[in-house]
């Protein structure tokens, strides 16, 4: 695979993907806002009742969302490969993310034949600061990497 280009996974293509394989995603309302060679932008819209005592966004909510924008960023790499699963996910809590819609940016900072490996700054929209860090890894079943 060369080092740079468009993503070899539409937008559509990752939608529909998700709502064949993942139909957990959709009730959830995770959104693919862009897909780029090695990254994506996703979306979680607020919901009230992702609210945990506190007053804050439940911590599986945001794990949640940085785990499908990574499998994004994966995917814009590789393509549509249902079975590239996450083999580990590591989330630094920051603070504390206020009532509004969470932004992902997933970056792919390594992609070999059998692993992949990324990070998700997550955000609450509106806010320059980070509410989470999260690392993460794939395995890549054999053969999609060309």
């Amino acid at each position: 695979m060369d080092g740079s280009g468009e993503a070899r996974i539409t937008r559509e293509a990752f939608d529909a993907l998700c709502a064949a394989e993942l139909p957990f995603t959709v009730s959830f309302g995770f959104r693919l806002d862009s897909i780029g060679w090695g990254s994506a932008v996703c979306r979680a819209p607020f919901r009230a009742d992702s609210i945990r005592p506190g007053g804050t966004i439940a911590g599986p909510i945001l794990m949640g969302l940085a785990d499908f924008a990574l499998y994004a960023a994966v995917l814009s790499r590789i393509g549509a490969v249902p079975l590239a699963v996450t083999t580990s996910l590591t989330t630094n809590f920051l603070r504390r993310p206020r009532p509004a819609d969470l932004i992902a940016e997933a970056r792919l900072l390594k992609l070999g034949r059998r692993l992949a490996y990324g990070e998700v700054t997550l955000l609450s929209e509106g806010e320059a600061d980070p509410v989470a860090h999260v690392t993460g890894t794939y395995s890549i079943p054999p053969g999609a990497v060309t």
